[in-house]
């Protein structure tokens, strides 16, 4: 298995009890998460060495993240300790034609502020085979911005693949200041995954996808994605096509394409959605696992979309599942029986 390496904030979210909202709720769940502390953690599950980078205060607060990464299996050898403060987001969970909602409490946090001499990179990338990342980083503020262009020139010096999840978070930034950001770095992407809006918002790219109205027509994609390939050369071009039906219900398949063919996965149809939040970045794990272990570009999509289908039905920011049950749901076995 590989060495792996993942950067970028995780925060601690605070839930309501169930499907409860804010206002009614006196109690709140903490549960640490942040996209790429997500991927780090479904890829530690695959039984990779998977590296999340961060900085964190170095306090009981800031602690609760490292132990939730170690208790995964995680290496946080690369965690930086400092700064002030932990980002906080709230989340409450909707239902049927009530959507859920985020509420983000990051600003200042103590990776928003990093320098970069807290982090070697080059000692950071030795001997790694893969480095992930996520458009909500260099969203999170202009020094996070420059460490993670940091963190790509590094990967490229050590030969290792990069791969971005393109991820455009609107109560971040504005599309314009993504685009203005987030193009110059795809010079160092090797994998590219998003959905319809990113690829727009982040990239300057639409494709002909009927999306607010459920439908996904993947064909629509096609054209973007050869654009995008001719444009900065990416090796692939991944995304997840969502289906949204109600909070609790959603179509969920993938498309890839490696510049010269293009591979559809199997839909599911997930009924009823326990939590979806994090089910981009277990898509994201899951297709850097299939990628480095399965012989063809399909069997890694079909892996990832069985990967991140699970996912929506785990409380929680991470996909506690093992390589051996996203198999078996690859390879059909979806009916959920009691296993004895």
């Amino acid at each position: 298995m590989a060495k792996i390496i993942t950067f970028g904030e995780i925060m601690l979210r605070l839930s309501p009890v169930g499907n409860d909202r804010f206002i009614q709720s006196d109690t709140f769940r903490i549960i640490p998460g942040g996209g790429e502390a997500n991927v780090a953690v479904s890829l530690a599950n695959y039984g990779h060495e998977a590296c999340f980078v961060t900085k964190l205060p170095a306090h009981e607060i800031g602690q609760i993240a490292v132990n939730a990464l170690r208790r995964y299996g995680v290496n946080t050898d690369y965690i930086v300790r400092g700064g002030s403060r932990i980002g906080l987001y709230y989340a409450e969970t909707g239902a049927a034609m009530r959507p859920s909602k985020v509420i983000y409490d990051r600003a200042h946090s103590a990776i928003a502020e990093a320098d970069p001499s807290d982090f070697d990179f080059d000692e950071i990338m030795s001997g790694a085979r893969w480095f992930h990342w996520s458009g909500i980083t260099p969203a999170v503020s202009d020094k996070a911005a420059e460490l993670t262009k940091r963190a790509c020139e590094a990967a490229k010096r050590h030969g290792v693949t990069v791969s971005v999840d393109l991820n455009f978070r609107k109560k971040l930034w504005t599309s314009e200041k993504a685009i203005s950001v987030m193009r110059p770095l795809m010079e160092y992407v090797d994998v590219c995954i998003g959905n319809e809006e990113d690829a727009q918002l982040c990239l300057g790219f639409r494709p002909d996808a009927d999306v607010e109205g459920g439908k996904t027509d993947a064909a629509g994609y096609h054209k973007i994605f050869g654009q995008m390939v001719a444009e900065f050369g990416f090796k692939y071009v991944a995304s997840t096509l969502r289906e949204s039906y109600s909070a609790t219900r959603n179509g969920w398949k993938a498309l890839i394409y490696d510049g010269s063919e293009f591979y559809e996965s199997r839909r599911y149809d997930i009924n009823p959605i326990i939590d979806r939040v994090g089910g981009g970045d277990s898509f994201s794990g899951g297709l850097i696992h299939g990628l480095l272990t399965k012989p063809t570009q399909g069997e890694a999509l079909e892996f990832a979309v069985a990967a991140s289908a699970l996912k929506h039905t785990i409380n929680g920011d991470f996909n506690l599942v093992g390589a051996d049950e996203v198999e078996a749901l690859a390879a059909g076995n979806a009916n959920g029986r009691v296993q004895r």
